[in-house]
């Protein structure tokens, strides 16, 4: 499994909006093959900038979805809120202890 992890910095004056929007847009990522869950969480220190996570089976199935008209979809319910590009990266399973 890997995470996705999305540092998404919205309008201040839509996040309501852009909440909203996102509940809906999760039934699009989350019947994406190879999605296996996504959340969306708010910043404390500044409540415009949220740490989108989603749990993919390979960062091939995420490059997938990114390729697919299903991200076409996403895209237009999600980006009209960011106020910068989300800054995307990608995390391995936890370190064993």
């Amino acid at each position: 499994m890997i995470n996705e992890h999305a540092i998404v910095h919205v309008d201040p004056h839509r996040t309501d909006d852009f909440e909203a929007a996102m509940l809906a847009a999760f039934a699009i990522i989350e019947s994406a093959p190879g999605c296996h869950g996504a959340e969306i969480r708010r910043q404390h220190e500044d409540p415009s900038v949220y740490l989108l996570t989603v749990r993919w089976s390979s960062v091939a199935a995420h490059l997938d979805f990114r390729a697919s008209g299903a991200f076409e979809q996403w895209r237009t319910a999600t980006h009209p809120f960011y106020v910068t590009p989300p800054e995307v990266t990608h995390f391995l399973e936890p370190i064993s202890r």
